[in-house]
């Protein structure tokens, strides 16, 4: 692996949903009546006094929520054996804000390999990068319970080695693989482009300070100011959804750029440009238009999804509190508009890929709520299903499961991870097992990270495997943690076969006592 600067890391971009303060208006100072030298002073002090006061709140806010999260993090890790069939902690020196599973690689007898897609943010001493990493996923019932639960917070991981380097044209600030070639990915940085590689054949780069940018594949153009966050790739077609601070939704279409060559499962073709050195400051490479331009949002477009079923309809999160249905065919203007779908900002949005009628969001009012798409109007008028409140800060992440059509992931700036099931909310059953406390739906938390989870991935190749990725800057003052784990399958498992499993073990206990 290569040598990574040590030393802290300076952050440069604000907390994800948090947006500066606007100006406050300039009044007219010639209506109001001239003050004396001394009044100015007296004015002058008092506003210190209360900034001052502002800072001290600030900061004690901050501790208390620091001081939450440790105690969660110290009682987590004690229990790490219990709660876990495996974990892998991997310190990051640079901040990650994406993490995304690749295609699998080799199938052996304890052990699967596979892609890993990851960032490095930097301050700027080295260039920012797109990072491919080979990761060992030990598979189910193989680790040992005491193995898992021995590991440095601060070292990295053996099961996760960096493979490639793309030198990338600013921050990595959302990865997302396409779904029919896993090997092709998507990434959005703070300009109004969406840049596309194809990792396999771009060239390994060595990260240095002075070194030129990698040259994408291609470049998606259409927005008009810049996108950052909102990315998607459709799962039925080879097309590419964004969204951005120009409060549009734009879509694209790769597929008469992809190549379907036999046992690749395709690649990206390249007119007149070639992968390696670009611009040193820009992407710079083929660019592709737009197949469409949805407008309806009032402000930024925060995140977007695709229905699973259809490359046609999509939908769309932002800063405005809306949640947005489109429909392809029917033209550029919202099919659904949902107003107030939070009371606040709107950061992430998720499609249920087994029920094409049930949509994930989440806010920056600490919740997460699902939607049944036949329960909405055109003109908006609708409520969620559910509304889950299990985090204390901004909800940044939200991801069905793969493996259960009504399980579901949140991750929040409260370091958390919270693992759900709809169907038992309510359930006579789920409220004699839950604590009065837990939320409803709540069946698992995973609080190993000290510090906001900016983003999470379920693994489609082994069941119940998530990788997390949290940005550490505001507790080490940099770096990140990057965790992949699976937890205990007689957490989620029906009753009657854990406790049959359980009385199994407990007889084979009294079995071998008996003959010592």
């Amino acid at each position: 692996m290569e040598s990574q600067p040590q030393g802290p890391v300076v952050k440069k971009k604000e907390t994800r949903g948090r947006k500066p303060k606007p100006k406050e208006d300039k009044k007219d100072e010639s209506a109001k009546p001239k003050e004396g030298k001394k009044a100015q002073q007296q004015h002058q002090h008092q506003h210190q006094q209360q900034q001052q006061q502002q800072q001290q709140q600030q900061q004690q806010q901050q501790q208390q929520q620091q001081s939450a999260v440790d105690d969660k993090y110290t009682q987590w890790k004690t229990l790490v054996p219990v709660l876990y069939d495996w974990l892998a902690n991997h310190n990051l020196v640079w901040p990650s804000l994406s993490c995304r599973w690749g295609p699998q690689l080799e199938q052996a007898t304890y052990k699967n390999r596979q892609r890993l897609y990851l960032s490095e943010q930097t301050d700027g001493s080295v260039p920012n990068t797109l990072v491919i990493a080979n990761c060992e996923v030990v598979k189910p019932r193989v680790a040992a319970a005491e193995h898992i639960s021995q590991f440095n917070e601060e070292a990295r991981s053996p099961f996760v080695k960096k493979f490639k380097t793309i030198i990338h044209p600013g921050e990595v600030n959302r990865i997302r693989e396409l779904p029919q070639n896993s090997k092709i990915v998507a990434t959005h940085t703070d300009s109004p482009d969406v840049l596309i590689w194809d990792v396999e054949a771009q060239p390994n780069r060595h990260a240095v300070l002075g070194a030129t940018n990698s040259r994408p594949d291609l470049i998606l153009t259409g927005h008009q100011d810049n996108a950052e966050f909102a990315l998607a790739m459709c799962p039925t077609e080879p097309y590419v959804l964004s969204g951005g601070k120009d409060k549009s939704v734009v879509l694209w279409s790769i597929q008469d750029h992809i190549s379907t060559s036999a046992g690749s499962g395709g690649s990206i073709t390249k007119q007149n440009s070639k992968p390696g050195e670009g611009n040193d400051k820009t992407a710079d490479g083929p660019s592709v238009g737009p197949r469409g331009v949805y407008i309806g949002h009032e402000d930024t477009v925060e995140d977007v999804a695709f229905c699973p079923s259809s490359a046609q309809e999509f939908c769309s999160v932002g800063d405005d509190s809306c949640l947005i249905l489109w429909d392809a065919r029917v033209g550029s203007s919202p099919a659904v508009k949902v107003e107030k779908a939070h009371n606040a900002d709107l950061h992430c949005v998720d499609w249920n890929p087994h029920d094409d009628n049930l949509i994930l969001t989440g806010s920056a009012d600490n919740s997460v709520r699902m939607f049944d798409r036949r329960n909405l109007t055109s003109n908006g008028v609708g409520s969620p299903i559910y509304k889950f409140e299990g985090h204390r800060a901004a909800v940044l992440c939200v991801q069905w499961s793969p493996d259960k059509s009504s399980v579901f992931g949140s991750s929040a700036e409260d370091g958390l991870l919270n693992i759900w099931d709809h169907e038992k909310v309510g359930k006579k059953v789920e409220r004699a097992a839950r604590s009065p406390s837990s939320p409803p739906g709540l069946f698992f938390q995973h609080a190993g990270h000290r510090d906001k989870v900016v983003d999470f991935h379920w693994n489609a190749f082994d069941p119940w495997t998530i990788v997390s990725v949290s940005d550490d800057c505001d507790t080490t003052g940099g770096g990140g943690t990057l965790q992949i784990w699976r937890m205990s399958d007689l957490i989620y498992r029906p009753e009657e076969e854990v406790l049959a499993e359980l009385e199994k073990f407990k007889s084979h206990v009294v079995s071998c006592a008996s003959k010592a």
